[in-house]
C-alpha cells in the first residue's frame, strides 16, 4: 500500500509515531484521518483541569488536546471537560496525560491510537 507522506508544502514528513489500535469489536479497516498531525507528547502540559478547579471539583484522569493544548478531565470525571472541549471546538484528538497510559483517542473517527514502538 502506497502512502503520500508529503505535506502541503511538498516536503516529505516523518512518519507519525501513532497508529490505530487493534479493536476486536469493530470491523477491519478502521482508520484515523488525523494521524499525520499528531505530536508525540506534550512538553509541559498543565497538571490540572482548570474547569474542575474553578468549580472546586476533583478529576480522575487528564486529557490533552493535540490541537491546542487544552487540558480537560476524562469522561470518568464529573465534568467530562475534555469531551466538552471537543464538542465546543471540534478538535479531534486527545492524549492521555496519565503516567501509566500512552494512548490517544480520536473523537471524530472513534478510535484509540497507540504509539508505534
Amino acid at each position: 500500500m502506497s502512502r503520500d507522506d508529503s505535506g502541503a508544502d511538498g516536503r516529505r514528513r516523518p512518519p507519525s509515531p501513532w497508529s490505530v489500535a487493534p479493536d476486536g469489536g469493530r470491523p477491519e479497516g478502521r482508520a484515523c484521518s488525523h494521524l499525520e498531525n499528531l505530536p508525540d507528547r506534550p512538553d509541559e502540559p498543565s497538571g490540572v483541569c482548570a474547569s474542575c478547579r474553578a468549580r472546586g471539583w476533583t478529576w480522575i484522569r487528564l486529557r490533552w488536546c493535540a490541537t491546542c493544548g487544552h487540558v480537560g478531565c476524562c469522561d470518568s470525571s464529573r465534568g467530562r471537560h475534555a469531551y466538552a472541549h471537543h464538542a465546543r471546538t471540534g478538535h479531534p484528538v486527545v492524549l492521555s496525560l496519565a503516567p501509566d497510559e500512552s494512548w490517544a483517542w480520536c473523537y471524530v473517527d472513534e478510535v484509540f491510537l497507540v504509539r508505534e514502538p
